[in-house]
């Protein structure tokens, strides 16, 4: 399996490259962070200016020969590239460093790796990780052209490496099949809670802005929280209790990442399903971060590739305790509704001001009526009071019941309809 990772770091010399033809630069301290979340112990940091990518080598010869003397000094196992890079890339700087390479994307695939906890997360792992290795085998084989001849090692004429190839697209597809199951399921969660007219706050951000500490906080559970980067892989739910509202599921989920690799994206379907059909969405961000407006750009791409960017949003700025003379507040729109809470989740600071903004978010759907019901029909009033709608009851002189009722608009045309 591939998420079994080694316990120990590993010697390793980054390299970070600012590219002229690129919009948008990868960020060296969060290069960093990624390195050291995933295990790797950095003995140097190279860093240059270049025009565009090398063919061959995605560096140019010189930078190839200084990372090789940077390995060679500090006795380095493995450089990693701050950056994306082509198989061949990788191939050919292995052959001239004479070490492990690997590119930001399989340093993320590493540290999404080690933190998988359930049976799913480690399948989605595994299925993003066999679908990048695909285009990377040839790697591993290089020493064998094809399989050996001879008294019981005669095969069947294809190279090992179509043979493992093979073998890959048969454990994808099972993978597949298994996480389409893991889909039917959670599809038939969220239709039990459509059912039971709850509604879902979905907790997304950049990662390490404080989700699972605001998670925890909020329902007083124990979710693993961590200053790290992906310290949360597998979603965990919640039923929490709001005033005038009732109940409403919470929903932690991962953290994004500037150029989060497609392929997880897609691997995580399953889970970010979760967040393109909540009800709301909580998006934190790490208030003292100096690049939060492009951190909050990147998750709003991500939104988007899965398909949550009509959800409606309320933004969690965090981590104000790390600001000066920055007071818990709501900041209102110019019509008065609630779309940004400034708090801490590490201290409690503010949280009574989420709960308040997240009822009045949540009440923008509601309706409040009075409905006359006549004796007869207690099936029409018993539903209301399943529904836990029922805010307020009289009878009047003809012996009707009056009910003040407050509910989602779509529920109470449905349960009229109904009845």
């Amino acid at each position: 399996m591939f998420f079994e990772r080694p316990q120990s770091g590993e010697k390793a010399v980054l390299v970070h490259l600012e590219l002229s033809d690129e919009e948008e630069q990868e960020d060296i301290f969060e290069f960093q962070e990624l390195a050291k979340s995933a295990g790797a112990f950095a003995v140097n940091l190279l860093s240059a200016k270049l025009a565009h990518p090398n063919a061959k080598y995605f560096v140019g010869a010189g930078k190839v020969d200084e990372i090789r003397e940077s390995a060679r000094a500090h006795d380095a196992e493995l450089v990693l590239f701050n950056h994306g890079l082509t198989p061949s890339q990788e191939r050919n700087l292995e052959r001239e460093l004479k070490c492990r390479v690997l590119d930001r994307t399989g340093l993320i695939l590493d540290i999404f790796a080690q933190r998988a906890r359930t049976h799913e997360g480690k399948l989605q792992v595994e299925l993003a990780q066999l679908q990048y290795m695909s285009t990377r085998l040839i790697r591993g084989w290089t020493h064998l052209e094809r399989q050996k001849g001879g008294i019981g090692l005669r095969g069947p004429g294809e190279t090992q490496l179509e043979t493992d190839r093979r073998l890959l697209r048969a454990r994808i597809k099972s993978i597949g099949h298994k996480l389409e199951k893991v889909r039917r399921q959670r599809n038939q969660g969220r239709q039990a809670r459509k059912r039971a007219e709850v509604s879902t706050a979905s907790i997304v951000g950049y990662t390490n802005a404080g989700k699972s500490t605001l998670f925890n906080c909020m329902t007083s559970a124990n979710v693993y929280a961590k200053d790290q980067l992906f310290a949360t892989l597998d979603p965990t739910f919640r039923r929490i209790e709001i005033d005038g509202i009732g109940a409403v599921i919470l929903a932690d989920t991962v953290g994004f990442i500037r150029h989060l690799p497609h392929k997880l994206v897609e691997a995580f379907q399953a889970t970010l399903q979760e967040t393109s059909e909540a009800t709301l969405l909580l998006h934190v961000v790490d208030a003292a971060d100096e690049n939060r407006e492009k951190n909050i750009e990147q998750v709003n791409f991500v939104l988007s590739e899965i398909q949550a960017e009509e959800v409606p949003r309320l933004l969690v700025y965090n981590k104000i305790d790390r600001l000066e003379n920055v007071k818990p507040r709501i900041d209102r729109d110019e019509s008065g509704r609630p779309w940004r809470v400034w708090l801490s989740a590490q201290t409690g600071e503010g949280i009574d001001l989420l709960a308040q903004a997240l009822t009045e978010n949540l009440a923008a759907n509601l309706v409040s009526q009075e409905v006359q019901i006549s004796a007869n029909n207690g099936r029409l009033r018993a539903e209301f009071y399943r529904q836990g709608a029922v805010i307020g009851e009289s009878v009047n002189e003809q012996g009707e019941y009056l009910i003040q009722v407050r509910l989602p608009k779509q529920d109470l045309d449905r349960i009229l309809a109904r009845n």
